[in-house]
């Protein structure tokens, strides 16, 4: 008989030991700081085009083709260059849409702007297309190595359909643009990117302008 209250005291002390734990971690997790949650900011690189279009040199529309971006610059993070060898990616501060979308969205309206051609249509587009503009986006970053700068480089190619298999390109034009930032804040360098594409689509309108003068008659023409 004595085992047995022997017993029923142990049990009850493991018991009143299991709630007290219980509550003192309770008490203690709820005292613990809460870490603030992972905050990232989004950007647009979105330049448009301003001043009165161009005389359409065409009565038919440029589709745009695909538009590539060179590694390390083809993801969303900003990416900044602290030495000739050395990349940074910032995972706090990324674009909003990939930066291949972004030249080619620009790229699109700004066109459409110009009215070079009756119109631009995207990739998406059904339409079969005569003429193609094709991008490669080479540079795409933040310069900081000396001064911070915000380098784009880009490269366009318009071509022509040609079921012949003759060389379809009609011109290639290549442009890099690197433009002084105030300071190295993320907002400035993507100030400073949408600066140097809108310099770059700026000089190129009026290539295209030339181009459009003088294209290859359509198929069938």
């Amino acid at each position: 008989m004595m085992s047995m209250k022997i017993q029923m005291m142990k049990n009850s002390n493991l018991t009143r030991f299991a709630v007290c734990a219980l509550v003192i971690a309770t008490l203690s997790a709820c005292s613990l700081p809460k870490r603030p949650a992972l905050e990232t900011s989004s950007w647009m690189v979105a330049p448009e085009r301003t001043g009165a279009p161009y005389k359409p040199r065409s009565d038919l529309w440029l589709k745009m083709g695909s538009v590539t971006t060179t590694p390390p610059f083809d993801g969303k993070s900003l990416v900044y260059r602290l030495g000739d060898q050395r990349y940074e990616k910032d995972f706090y501060n990324i674009y909003s849409a990939l930066p291949n979308e972004m030249v080619g969205n620009a790229t699109r309206q700004w066109l459409n702007n110009a009215q070079i051609f009756s119109m631009t249509v995207g990739q998406g587009n059904s339409f079969f297309p005569y003429y193609n503009l094709q991008v490669s986006v080479e540079e795409f970053y933040g310069d900081y190595r000396v001064r911070p700068e915000a380098v784009v480089t880009a490269e366009f190619f318009l071509s022509a359909t040609d079921p012949q298999k003759r060389n379809p390109v009609i011109g290639k034009n290549r442009y890099t643009k690197r433009i002084t930032l105030k300071d190295n804040s993320p907002q400035e360098l993507v100030l400073g990117q949408q600066e140097a594409l809108a310099q770059i689509l700026k000089e190129y309108e009026a290539v295209l302008y030339k181009y459009a003068g003088n294209l290859p008659p359509p198929l069938g023409q």
